[in-house]
């Protein structure tokens, strides 16, 4: 579906090397617009402090979460994971602006987040493309609002990132041609294109087969490292979450709330069949289960 070869050559130009020497193979120029979008920026602190939200729905009340505090450091890794309805995804939407607490605060380098920025960058469960767009035209929408490049150096700078995914073959394609996996690579493009300071994951690789969400961990790992962001990833998946993160928060439903947060200390790239990572796994996978039984206690 794609090579593997190029996808390490476009990661390997990312390292080692200042922002006026990111060429790939040649493609793109040394202008000082497009070195500018491509170099490496400082990635974000943010800081989750006693964070309350609950929805009204007629006479239905959901407390979606209460007093949440987590701190994430620059360039960190961050899972949430926790059983459905306990808020990770609403966590996720406050971080990135898309709504605001009831209570509480979140702060990205000590400031408020009152709004979508372009620091903030989220991908969604679902790929969310532009049907009546085209591949390349996907990853140009979010670089129409970037007011220093020209229109040649967005293009530039969006075939970068379609060759750092490793689709730099298909940016003609129409996105119905794509198969479900190429489309969250266009979709991570496309998040990644903006050049954020922090990515905000929603179950991207949920609806992904087994071979190629394997294939997107190591994937993401590398980019991660390679482009350094700050990176929240939700998921239900606690092998996914271990594969994944620094750092995994365990989440309780019924009001979400912060149960145990644990430091997954593994040399990467991580393979998720490896046996040291299925030990953190089944002492996470443990540690979900009984705050669950004892939620479930409490509502008995």
């Amino acid at each position: 579906m794609r090579s593997r070869s190029g996808f390490s050559l476009a990661l390997e130009s990312l390292r080692g090397k200042p922002p006026a020497a990111l060429k790939t193979s040649g493609s793109l120029s040394a202008s000082s617009g497009v070195a500018e979008e491509l170099r490496v920026v400082t990635p974000l602190k943010l800081s989750i402090v006693g964070v309350s939200k609950t929805f009204r729905d007629g006479v239905v009340v959901t407390h979606a979460l209460d007093d949440v505090s987590i701190d994430v450091d620059e360039g960190e890794f961050v899972c949430l994971v926790g059983p459905s309805g306990c808020g990770k995804s609403t966590l996720l939407n406050m971080i990135a602006g898309l709504e605001a607490p009831d209570s509480g605060s979140i702060l990205a380098e000590g400031k408020p987040v009152r709004g979508p920025g372009r620091d903030r960058m989220m991908m969604f469960q679902e790929a969310a493309l532009f049907p009546w767009l085209n591949t390349l035209g996907n990853i140009l929408f979010g670089l129409k609002l970037k007011p220093n490049l020209t229109n040649a150096e967005r293009v530039e700078v969006a075939r970068f990132y379609l060759k750092l995914v490793g689709l730099e073959r298909y940016e003609r394609s129409n996105i119905h041609e794509l198969s479900g996996g190429m489309k969250q690579r266009v979709a991570l493009a496309r998040s990644l294109a903006p050049n954020p300071r922090v990515l905000l994951m929603d179950e991207p690789f949920g609806a992904l087969d087994a071979m190629t969400r394997e294939q997107l961990y190591g994937d993401i790992q590398t980019i991660w490292a390679a482009r350094k962001k700050t990176i929240i990833f939700v998921t239900h998946n606690v092998r996914e979450a271990v594969c994944l993160g620094d750092r995994v928060v365990l989440f309780s439903p019924n009001p979400g709330r912060v149960r145990e947060q644990f430091k997954i200390d593994l040399p990467r790239p991580r393979d998720i069949n490896s046996a040291s990572l299925a030990k953190y796994a089944t002492e996470i996978t443990r540690a979900l289960k009984a705050h669950r039984d004892g939620a479930r206690e409490v509502a008995e």
